[in-house]
């Protein structure tokens, strides 16, 4: 019997393991469209509701009460999360030894973070006015979000992610000097536009 079939060449070999490459890094650094779009859509839609609660001169720009702006921003977060955390566990079960530890621990600092977070501004948000209650539990909250991916990108040596952290926090420094209402705009198009455009830049990327 003749065999047809011809041995694969060292080039086809290299392009199929390039390939194989190109496929896994994909998939073990998650889906950008599910962990960064969401958020940015969340905060486009949450911020602006605050955005035009608060106005830039201390009057609404329309009849959104703080509340209403909150209910907004709290629902559109969940549907996001509930979307990342489907990324996540597709991501966490290819992962094995360091690499599922590291994200696991990372996921309990997430979570950790968090709680804290909540437990500072029930305890101090009480005290101040509503327009800076509302500065502190956002600002407080891009602060975590700014250290994390920064930390992040340090502990899988992501610059992209470590430099989207340094961003977040510069935008978020930025707003609460301004003010509730400028926090609210800048977070709205600067932030939640730029988690957009970071997922779309890393899947066109990918």
């Amino acid at each position: 019997m003749v065999n047809d079939e011809r041995a694969p060449s060292p080039e086809e070999m290299l392009r199929v393991i390039e390939k194989q490459s190109v496929a896994t890094s994909r998939w073990l650094s998650g889906d950008p469209l599910l962990l960064y779009i969401p958020w940015g859509v969340a905060w486009v839609l949450g911020f602006t509701a605050l955005f035009l609660h608060y106005g830039l001169d201390g009057r609404p720009y329309a009849p959104i009460s703080q509340m209403q702006a909150v209910g907004v921003l709290l629902t559109s977060q969940m549907v996001a999360g509930a979307i990342a955390s489907y990324g996540f566990v597709r991501l966490s079960r290819v992962l094995r030894g360091d690499a599922n530890a590291r994200g696991t621990m990372f996921g309990y600092a997430w979570f950790a973070g968090m709680a804290l977070m909540v437990i500072i501004c029930v305890r101090i948000s009480p005290q101040l006015p509503p327009e800076e209650s509302g500065l502190l539990w956002a600002g407080s909250s891009l602060m975590l979000v700014a250290a994390l991916h920064m930390a992040g990108g340090a502990v899988w040596l992501n610059w992209p992610m470590f430099f989207f952290g340094t961003w977040i926090a510069g935008v978020n420094g930025l707003g609460v000097l301004l003010g509730a209402g400028w926090h609210a705009l800048l977070t709205a198009v600067l932030l939640g536009g730029g988690f957009i455009g970071v997922g779309v830049f890393l899947r066109r990327r990918s």
